[in-house]
Order: C-alpha cells, then structure tokens, then sequence
C-alpha cells in the first residue's frame, strides 16, 4: 500500500518505520526542518530500542521517505495516519490546533478517494468533526477512522508488532476492509482486530490511559500505607499481582508516572469532565496521589539532611521518565531534580540516553556526569530516579569507595533488601523498611 504518515514524533516515527517494514510504500511529513534534515540523512532523532535497525533497513531500499511537502504525500497516498501532538492547554484540554492545520491543507489536495486515520489522542467526537469538514469542502470520497496508538516507550516496536488489540473507530465498511488488510498481516488474528463505532474508539484511548495511571496511583498509595505500617510493597504487590483479575503489572511503587501520556490524558479527563459537569473523582485522586509521590521522596531526602540540602553534593541517576527512552516529558526525575537545586543541593547527574535531550531542552543547574560513577564521586548521597538496567547492575563496593557517604535513596526500588544487609549503605526506598548498616 502507499501510506503517508503525518508527523514523525514519537508515535509517527515508529508507525511509519513499522508499516515499512511490512513492505508498504511511506511517506513521512514533517514541518521540523532540523529533524526533517537528520531524517533524511538516515538519522534517528529518538532513542527507542530496535528502531535504529529498522529505520536504516527500510530507509536504505527507499520504503521510508521523509519530506516537507505535503501535498505529494496526500497525492500519492491512499491511506494517511495523522499523528501530530496535541498537547495540554492551560485547562488541560488537548489543543487541536496543529491537527486541524493539517486537515485543513490537506483537504485541498483530495483528487481521488483517501482514508484519514487519527492516531493522535483527541476530544471524542473530533473524528466527525472533521468528517464534517472534510464533506463540506472536498468532493471527493473519502472515509475518516480513529485508530489510537497503544505504544509503551521502550517497548514501542514489540508493541507494533505483537499488539494486545488493534482499536478502529469507523462506520465505513470500505475503511474497515482497508485497515483490516493493513493490520492483519501484523496482528495475525482477525479477533485482535476491534472495531467500534469513533466516539467509542475515542473513550477508549482515554479509558484505557486513565486505568493504567490509576493502578500506578493506587500501588503508590499502598506502598506508603505500607511504609507507615512496617510492611514491604514488593510483597504485597506480588500477593495482589497474582491475582489473575489484577495482574502484576503497573503495580511497582515509586515516584509517580509521567512522560507524554498519562498525564495528558488525566488532565483531559479532567477537563472533559468539568465540560459536561461532571467531576471524576478518582481521576482527581490519581493526579493527586501522583504529584505527592515526588514530594514523598523529596521528604525522605530533606529528612536524611536534617531539613538543610544547601551545599550538599548529591548523586542522581536518571532524567528520563522511564528506562529505554530519552523522553523527559513529564518526568517526574526533573521535577525532583528541579526541587532540589530549588533547595541548594549541588547535583551531579547521570542518565544512559536522555543527558543530550536535557541539555537542549532544560535550564538545569547540574553537573552532567560523564558514567554514573562519575556522578558519584564524592557524593554525600545517591537518589535513583530512573529504573535503567544499568543502575540495576551497579558495583556498590565502587561506589563504597566513590562516595563521601554511603547513603542511597532509591525511587524506583530497583534493589532487594536483602541485597544492602551487609554493605554497608543505609538504604531508603518506597513502601518498604529502611536498611541500615547496623541492620
């Protein structure tokens, strides 16, 4: 097929590079010309495991093709996702504005029939929205469907791949057998593949965002009862998570959730809700909980330092929301960081992909380390905010011997408790005892 995918952030690059790989002809559009230029030179603006080989596989036999204009993408195209931001406005709504720039281009360059694919998270009822538009001002055949992306960062080409359920909004019977012959190939079975009417396809974006974040909240929620009580959230997560009507995942306590996502989409809940006055008062709660799990850890490290962090030369692992990706977007290891340079602490950071993406896009006071040893040397103390494999793995007995105190305050639990019985560390997580060198 000939498929041209508007917008290559995060979710356009890979769909784009993945649709190639299925051997479909793709055109790329982006208005970016710094990007645009690293694309057309073979370059890979974002870190995502995997997505390097196959851009440069697909790139090389000219599957993918990156360009500004536009109009030769729609012309030459049947299909075309769009999959531009909409990012929060100040109420927290999504701002449509550069999806409707597109649409309204676009809609100009109809000379024979073209399905439109939403793949950017939009206000329900956007989909015949711009249904609407498109038969007021074109009179050419089209159909219009909302197909939303379910792409984990880090795990985003897997995902592609080998999806839970391909959801596609859509009255069309002509746009449901062109997507079905699109995604069957990838899907393997035709049962994985949802159909639904668009406003329903919509909700369900927004639905199923909502729930993940709410079981991060609720575990976070549990893990400080926990703290509170002398019990271990790791315990009590893998009773619950074994439970096959819970599941084990989403259930790792820590310093909250971010990235491009989760808290958009609570924010336009929210938003969506106060629309029709209706109040979410578990959504409400889940943003609630989420940003005081970074003042929690912010606590536990005032408490360590007696309530005084000026002067103190502090290690921190991690900028990036997740591990295996360089997105900062919302992340809750800055807004610590933030906080603590706000407090006087000295930092010296270290994260194994996001460093480049902090320096141009963050006003940081820190230290950028060159390794995370580095960023240990002479620490008083170590804060991981970042679960990277990498710190996983880290040598403690090196560090021992880096570090002018031998305190660490983990965010992310990413070590057992037994592991700091007889190193010599005190050790702070969330939702669990605290070990001590007298433990």
């Amino acid at each position: 097929m000939h498929i041209a995918v508007i917008g290559t952030g995060y979710v356009g690059l890979v769909t784009g590079v993945c649709l190639a790989d299925q051997g479909h002809q793709v055109i790329c559009v982006d208005n970016d010309q710094t990007k645009l230029e690293l694309l057309q030179k073979g370059q890979v603006p974002i870190y995502e495991p995997g997505l390097d080989e196959l851009f440069v596989k697909n790139f090389t036999v000219q599957r993918l093709i990156f360009t500004d204009d536009l109009r030769e993408a729609v012309e030459k195209s049947e299909i075309i996702f769009l999959c531009l931001p909409t990012p929060s406005l100040p109420n927290g709504a999504p701002n449509l504005q550069y999806l409707w720039q597109v649409v309204e281009q676009m809609s100009n360059y109809f000379r024979d029939y073209k399905l439109l694919v939403v793949k950017s998270t939009v206000p329900i009822g956007t989909t015949q929205q711009i249904s609407l538009f498109l038969s007021e001002t074109t009179k050419c055949s089209f159909d219009v469907a909302f197909n939303p992306e379910f792409l984990r960062e880090g795990n985003a080409i897997q995902d592609f791949f080998k999806p839970d359920r391909v959801i596609i909004g859509t009255n069309s019977s002509r746009a449901r057998q062109l997507l079905t012959e699109l995604y069957l190939p990838i899907v393997s079975e035709l049962g994985k593949i949802v159909f639904m009417d668009e406003r329903s396809a919509e909700t369900t974006k927004y639905a199923a965002n909502a729930f993940l974040a709410t079981k991060i909240s609720f575990i976070n929620e549990i893990a400080n009862f926990c703290e509170a009580k002398g019990a271990n959230i790791d315990l009590v997560s893998l009773g619950i998570g074994l439970d096959h009507r819970i599941g084990p995942h989403f259930l790792q306590a820590g310093i909250g959730y971010g990235g491009s996502c989760f808290p958009k989409d609570i924010a336009a809940m929210l938003s969506f809700g106060q629309e029709i006055d209706y109040s979410f008062k578990i959504l409400e709660a889940v943003k609630a909980v989420n940003q005081n799990q970074k003042e929690i850890l912010i606590k536990k490290i005032l408490a360590i330092f007696k309530q005084n962090l000026a002067g103190k030369l502090l290690a921190v692992w991690g900028l990036a929301f997740k591990a295996n990706t360089d997105d900062i977007r919302e992340s809750p290891a800055v807004a610590i960081i933030t906080e603590l340079c706000k407090l006087g602490a000295n930092l010296q950071v270290f994260d194994p992909q996001a460093m480049l993406t902090a320096q141009r896009h963050l006003n940081l006071n820190v230290t950028y380390a060159t390794d995370m040893y580095a960023a240990a040397n002479q620490a008083e103390a170590l804060i991981i905010l970042t679960d990277w494999p990498e710190f996983k793995a880290a040598d403690f007995n090196r560090l021992a011997d880096l570090m002018s105190s031998q305190i660490v305050i983990d965010g992310r639990n990413l070590y057992s408790l037994d592991k700091f019985k007889n190193l010599g560390f005190t050790y702070i997580s969330m939702g669990r005892p605290i070990v001590t060198p007298q433990n």
